[in-house]
């Protein structure tokens, strides 16, 4: 699958979450890179202060990153189906980091 296919994808796995929480989103921007330098299987990545860490002296920051990484997650589906899947996923695992939300609770709600 093309990166403009995939980037494609992501998309429409943001315009799935919920308007009320994508409003909620602050100083964020998703990117799709083809893969993480030091861990080639990584599927996504938030880089930022979670919404629930931010204090007062928070301002003046560049926004988060959500990055998925494409070839990541290429390698491990063997039909676009999986492939829209896997994005959807991926994309709500980062999205719940920036609000806060860890790797257990995630597990535990079936997002992991």
């Amino acid at each position: 699958m093309g990166r403009d296919r995939f980037e494609e994808l992501v998309s429409d796995a943001l315009d799935e979450v919920p308007a009320r929480l994508t409003a909620a989103m602050d100083n964020v921007v998703v990117l799709v890179e083809d893969r993480h330098p030091d861990d080639p299987s990584l599927l996504g990545l938030y880089e930022g202060v979670a919404l629930t860490e931010r204090t007062s002296d928070y301002g003046g920051i560049l926004p988060d990153r959500i990055t998925i990484f494409r070839e990541a997650v290429l390698d491990m589906c063997d039909t676009e189906d999986e492939v829209v899947h896997e994005v959807a996923v991926t994309v709500v695992h980062e999205i719940a980091h920036h609000f806060g939300i860890d790797e257990d609770t995630l597990h535990e709600l079936g997002w992991g």
